[in-house]
């Protein structure tokens, strides 16, 4: 069990049976009544953020969540296919369940599956993911100067915004945080 006064960002806790993530957390005490923790939380199944508020010393359950490395093995459209790094146990995930995850996933790259009781819930692609593009429209001469950009397509499907520079066939390094281009990849 966690009081408020271990309530901190990052902290995984279980409330009416479901795994939640603390995005924030103020301490708040007011001239007059009791003190309290004004929380956000995000649901770790469902992405839902709420605002809850909690009372000085009032208790939570700890989410029985976990991180398993997994390597990812392919997918036949339906379901996403990995493979536990250390048993060699397969799991088969769903588009609702990668959430934007499918977007970042190469054959045979590692991620880290979350599972709350054993089940599943969400993957957590690397921070960074090396990729080639397969369809962009060419840039425009002269037209460099405005740091404008075009759209991408890369060979998930996903679309990132690049310079104008960057042609089809290049490989650029994308942050899968925020879907956004990074640099160009030589070599």
């Amino acid at each position: 069990m966690y009081s408020t006064s271990d309530f901190r960002k990052g902290l995984k806790i279980e409330i009416d049976g479901e795994p939640w993530l603390m995005v924030d957390n103020q301490f708040v005490k007011p001239g007059k009544g009791q003190a309290f923790n004004r929380t956000r939380i995000k649901s770790l199944i469902t992405g839902r953020v709420i605002d809850r508020t909690f009372k000085s010393g009032e208790t939570v359950g700890r989410a029985n969540v976990e991180e398993h490395e997994m390597q990812y093995l392919y997918s036949d459209g339906e379901h996403w296919n990995f493979m536990n790094t250390e048993t060699f146990e397969q799991i088969q995930l769903t588009k609702d369940q990668l959430d934007d995850a499918w977007k970042w996933l190469q054959e045979n790259g590692t991620v880290q599956v979350v599972t709350w009781n054993d089940r599943p819930i969400s993957v957590e692609p690397p921070m960074f993911v090396v990729m080639e593009i397969t369809y962009c429209e060419p840039g425009i001469k002269g037209d460099t100067a405005t740091g404008a950009t075009k759209p991408a397509t890369l060979t998930t499907g996903a679309t990132v915004n690049v310079p104008l520079f960057v042609e089809m066939g290049d490989r650029i390094k994308v942050d899968t945080r925020t879907g956004s281009y990074i640099e160009r990849v030589r070599g």
